[in-house]
Order: structure tokens, then sequence, then C-alpha cells
């Protein structure tokens, strides 16, 4: 590619009048392996194509909902649904499982694995589960509490279960598992909090542990972790400085993201983010910190290392590689080449050449400022002076949430075309936490969470102007062919069909197809609830059907500022058909709450305490000013009337069973009255 890595560093320009050559579409449902959705990804490749054609652009304003089914969990719904033989299965919030006949809808089997509520608080970004994998007999889900469990195909009882985790520390898993040549490869999150990254092999027949690799090196006086990482550990190692095995673990957390290559026979991890995101307090400003933000290659039988490509060396802006991962084969510069693709938060798009592990290219997909691209000559970003923060903030976009985050990405490989979801105008202040001092529970980040005070009549501006958008991304152009604009962010993972249609779902709560070479829409659907799950396509019989849960909620969705308020609405699965004729009941309206707090009558340093605490507490949950977006919005809360209630749940955690833990052993009794008064003088404040 000859220009494609001088990039600008704000903003694309979106191309008018691009020429497409459009296959017709064809409708596939006698082809067997177009039928089921088998794989998290429909295939290893995992690019999210349906080659089903039935449902086309000609006929898709003919779309009804075929059945659907509401869950009994109220938080973010994530799970893409795997269809085999006619039977469906899908994973909600706090991990529990269902299967459904694929057609009908008729319910077989539901399983609960009982997580506790309190593990909740563990969970940086809500008790989400991103989907189970089904192979021969067996039904796999991670559990948020750390267990990987294999359920009977049939009866959804359990075969085997193991724990995968420490359960003493704060490990959960969110993501799907994959199955390789017979084994269940799952790994973890918790990288905020402080723990060390892996990635574990089990046997899918019996859960016995076949084969480990640690993305970050451990404590060095520790000696080898007889692992299958042992043999590369002393070069991580030698990227790294400090303490960073007893101030969180070093993060490296492989919590989304397993790929495997079918034609290479390899596996492909991504890897989190440092723990603590602040660079010079994890590694003393010293060192690249492998493996950090990397994508690494292993051997599916052993967890040998093969190769690894680090996007961010010294990550310090929880940019992670964890985002999805696709594999297609390109036509690059007239030669063909097999590639891995990704979009991950740093807001550049890679196409790497994934036999040797080099990149091809790497092209900003959104704004950017904290780098101009990558060096031709060793892969490594370009980056502007002075984007780490050692001593003074730095704004920098994109923030950690990311221009793309776990949304699903969509490859059409007919169009050669990729489709994910983006944030706009995403940027975040990263300022040093002084002193850092490492905590048991709770975020260790070292950086400050309480922002600056910022007026609430400043609050939708600043939200309004951090739109959403629907990509069609040309990688081997490196640039955009089309984008669907939203008016929020947080918008939901894609499909692509053989019926020359984009789905996605948005967080304010519609289902769209739209055309896949111009972006076109030709259908919409109001779920009334929230849409951040990635759809499928299967058939059974001779019908075509498209599935998406729904559901908001998930990372990022609290903290961020919101220009839409989101209600706690129970999930929903939602299967759809020609001339479907089924009608999901409208939620009931939300209830209105007049409570307002009298203004408390402490002194203005107790307030200021409070909203110091309270941002660098509270606020990942409940919201920047204590404006929630999914979880309570404590201003309204009457619990902040009476001290001795708020005591109750807030240190001595009365509702530790919903996830809210106590925090008496986290947190002084004056910081907790103090973030009472807070919440007091902004419920006094509403308007």
């Amino acid at each position: 590619m000859k220009s494609i890595w001088r990039v600008a560093v704000l903003g694309v320009t979106l191309l008018s009048g691009a020429a497409f050559t459009m296959v017709p579409s064809q409708d596939s449902l006698s082809d067997p392996s177009a039928r089921d959705w088998a794989m998290h990804g429909r295939t290893a490749s995992e690019q999210r194509f349906s080659p089903l054609g039935q449902i086309s652009q000609a006929n898709v304003a003919g779309l009804g909902l075929a059945w659907y089914h509401e869950f009994d969990t109220d938080r973010g719904q994530e799970a893409t649904p795997i269809v085999v033989d006619g039977k469906l299965y899908v994973s909600t919030a706090w991990s529990k499982v269902f299967a459904f006949d694929a057609a009908s809808g008729t319910p077989l089997w539901s399983y609960d694995p009982q997580v506790k509520g309190a593990k909740g608080f563990d969970a940086c970004c809500d008790v989400v589960n991103r989907g189970v994998a089904v192979d021969g007999g067996h039904v796999f889900v991670g559990t948020l509490d750390g267990r990987l469990i294999a359920l009977d195909r049939t009866t959804g009882k359990p075969a085997w279960s193991v724990q995968t985790t420490d359960p003493a520390k704060p490990y959960t898993i969110t993501g799907a598992p994959r199955v390789v040549r017979g084994k269940v490869i799952i790994g973890n999150g918790g990288a905020e909090y402080g723990v060390r990254g892996y990635v574990s092999a089990y046997d899918a027949a019996t859960g016995k542990l076949v084969w480990r690799f640690y993305t970050v090196p451990g404590d060095p006086k520790k000696g080898p972790d007889g692992a299958a990482s042992d043999p590369i550990m002393a070069k991580a190692a030698s990227t790294w400085s400090g303490r960073w095995y007893d101030e969180g673990g070093g993060g490296g957390t492989v919590w989304d993201s397993i790929v495997y290559d079918e034609e290479l026979g390899r596996l492909y991890i991504g890897v989190g983010n440092g723990g603590p995101y602040n660079y010079f307090v994890r590694s003393d400003g010293k060192g690249d910190n492998l493996f950090l933000a990397s994508i690494v290659a292993l051997d599916p039988d052993t967890g040998r290392y093969i190769w690894h490509y680090q996007e961010n060396p010294q990550e310090s802006w929880d940019y992670t590689a964890t985002q999805p991962i696709a594999l297609a084969d390109l036509v690059i510069d007239g030669k063909p080449r097999k590639v891995l693709m990704q979009a991950p938060k740093n807001g550049l798009f890679y196409v790497i050449d994934r036999t040797t592990g080099k990149p091809i290219s790497a092209t900003p997909y959104t704004q950017i400022n904290w780098a101009s691209g990558i060096d031709p000559n060793n892969g490594r970003p370009i980056e502007k002076p002075d984007i780490r923060y050692p001593e003074k903030p730095v704004l920098l976009m994109p923030g950690a949430s990311g221009s793309h985050n776990w949304y699903p990405m969509a490859f059409n490989p007919r169009l050669n075309l990729a489709y994910f979801p983006i944030s706009r105008n995403n940027a975040q202040l990263y300022t040093p936490q002084k002193p850092f001092q490492y905590r048991k529970q709770g975020w260790n980040t070292g950086i400050e969470l309480a922002p600056a005070a910022i007026p609430d009549d400043q609050i939708a501006p600043i939200a309004a102007s951090q739109t959403g958008a629907l990509i069609a991304w040309d990688p081997i152009a490196g640039k955009p062919r089309w984008a669907v604009e939203h008016p929020y962010q947080n918008n939901g993972g894609v499909l692509a069909t053989g019926g020359d249609l984009v789905f996605e779902g948005t967080s304010d709560g519609y289902f769209y197809a739209y055309a896949a070479n111009t972006g076109k829409q030709l259908w919409r659907y109001e779920a009334g609830n929230g849409i951040i799950a990635g759809p499928i396509s299967y058939a059974v019989g001779n019908v075509q059907y498209v599935a998406v849960m729904a559901g908001f909620g998930g990372s990022g969705v609290s903290a961020g500022f919101q220009a839409h308020q989101h209600r706690r609405l129970p999930g929903r699965l939602l299967v759809f058909r020609l001339g479907g004729t089924a009608s999901a009941p409208a939620y009931p309206p939300e209830p209105v709450s007049t409570f307002k707090a009298e203004t408390p009558k402490v002194p203005a340093a107790t307030i200021e305490r409070g909203r110091i605490v309270y941002n660098n507490n509270c606020m990942v949950c409940h919201g920047v000013n204590a404006i929630s977006s999914i979880l309570p919005d404590l201003r309204k809360s009457m619990l902040i009337a009476d001290a001795q209630a708020f005591d109750a749940v807030v240190a001595d955690g009365a509702l530790a069973d919903n996830g809210m833990v106590g925090f008496r052993d986290k947190l002084p009794a004056a910081d907790i009255a103090a973030i009472r008064a807070y919440l007091q003088e902004r419920s006094a404040a509403q308007k």
C-alpha cells in the first residue's frame, strides 16, 4: 500500500461515488454449512458473515418478528446466540444460559450458575456475558465468578465445572469461550482491579487443564510458572520494571477476542490494558511491557508462543487489543495476503499479515490525537509528544472507552468491506493519581477518576457532541466507503449477510437493516430497549431468521456522559423472519420519582470531599455528577435521606446480593458520610 503509512490525524473523509460490483444475492438455504450459526463469529474466521440470502435488499421491508423471549435479567445483554441443528443457545447477564427451539421459540431448558450478587463489584463493565460455545454434546459457558462449565446440550445439566481463576482475586469472565481441536479456550478480565492476565485451554470432554499462557511476567522471585508461556517470559520480563507484580499484577487480561486460524493452525488472542493504566506507576516508566495491548499467536495444541504484534508499546490509556478480530484473504498491492483485521480502541484499523505478525497497514478510522500513524520499518506507532502523564494531565482522543470497543465487527468477503460501530468525539482527560496506593478491592488504574466539577448545564452539550456511527471500511484502500451517523454512542454489533444486507442495533432501542454497498436504510424495528449485542442469521427448514439480544448496559454506559437516559429493562431475545407476525408487548412506563433531598447543612469542604470520594469509588456504576444511566440514580433515592439506612447499604452491604457490596473496610466512616452529603446536595440541585 503506497500512502497508507502517512495518515491524517483528525478525521477521515468519506468517499462519494465509490464503485462497487454487486454480486447477485443467492439463497443458500440448501447449503448445510450456511444454515447454522455454530460459532461465536459463525465460522472460525469470525467474519460474522452469513451466506444466507433469502432476506435481501429487495424484500427486507417485509421482515417481521417471528418470536421473542423475555429474560429475568435486566442488566446489559451482550451475547451472540449460537444455533446448531435447529436449537438456539444463548447466555444472559449473570452468566445464565437458555436453550430454545430456533424456529418456534419454544423454551427447551435453562441453567443458572448461581453467581453471587456481590461478585458484580468485581465486574468493571456490568455483569454481562457475551455468549456460549457449542461442541459435540456440550454447551460451554464462562461465568462471572471465573468458572468454566460444560452443560449437556439436551438437558442443560452440568457435565463438569472447573474454577479457572483464583476466587480470592478480582478476576471475572464475561467473554465467550471458543472450542478448538477438542479444547475449550477461555480468558478472563479484571485488569482495572489488579490481576495478572492469562488464557487457558481445557479438555472439552473432561475439563482438565491442558495448557495456560500468561500474558505478562510474574514475580521474578517465584521463578517459572510451569506454563506454556515459560519459554517466552524471560523476553517479556526484560520489558518490565518496578514491582508491577505487587501493585496490580500488570493486567493484560484476555477478556474477549480469541480466534482460531484453520488454515495456519494458529490461535490468536487479543491482550488487554495495563494494570494500573499509568505506565509510570506500573513499570516506573520503563520498557514496552509485553504483551500488553498485543495480538499474540499461539499453537492451539500446546499454547506455544509463535509471534506477537504490540499495537501500543508502553500502554497507558486502556488501549486494549481485545476488540474483535476477523481473518480473511485479501489481494493487496497485487499480491494475495492472509490477513488479520482489527479496529481496536486506539482508533487505528489494523491489517496484519497473520503468517508473520507484521502489520501491513494501520489507518485512523476516527479522530485521534495520540499518533500520526505507524512506522513502516518497525510497526511502532509514531506517537505525539507528551501523551503520557507522569506529572500533568493530558487530554487524548480517543479515551479509555475507545472509538470501537467490544461490539462485534462483520466482514463481507464479497465486497471486501468491514462493518463496525464507532464513537465520535470520544476524549478523556488522563490525570495521574498522586499518591497512588494499591487497594486490594476496587479500581487501581493510577489515574484520577474524580473529574473537575462539571456544571449540569454543560453535561448535555458534551454528551450531544459524543455521537456514534456505523462505518463500512475498505481494509485494502484503508478508507471508509460509507457511514451511517447515529445520535448516541455505544451502539450494537454488526451482521453482514448474503442478501447484501448489514444489520445493527442502536443504544436508543432500534434494530436496522442497511444496504451493504451504500448504507441506505432499508428497514427498522423499534425494540424499546437498547441493543448492543451482535445479531446473527440462521435457517430452519425453508426459512431464514435474524436474531439479536436486546438489553442496554455494559462498559462505560454509566460512567460516561449520556445524552439520553436509559432504564433497567428486562432483556429480550428478538427473532425475525420474512412475513413474521408476532408482537412483543411494550415495556411499562417508567415510574416517576419526585423525591428531592434537603440541602445538607455541612461545610462546603465536606461536599467537595464527598464529590472526590464518590467519583473515585461510585462513579463507574452510578454516573458522573451522580447522574446515572442504568444503575440506580442516587439523587432520586430516598436512602440518602436516612443516615442509618444509607450506612446499612453503603457501609455494611445490606444489598450485596444485588451487587452493592459494603464499603466499611474500604472507606473511613467520614468519607461515607461525605458521599451521602454530596448526594443530598446533588439531589437538592435537581430541576
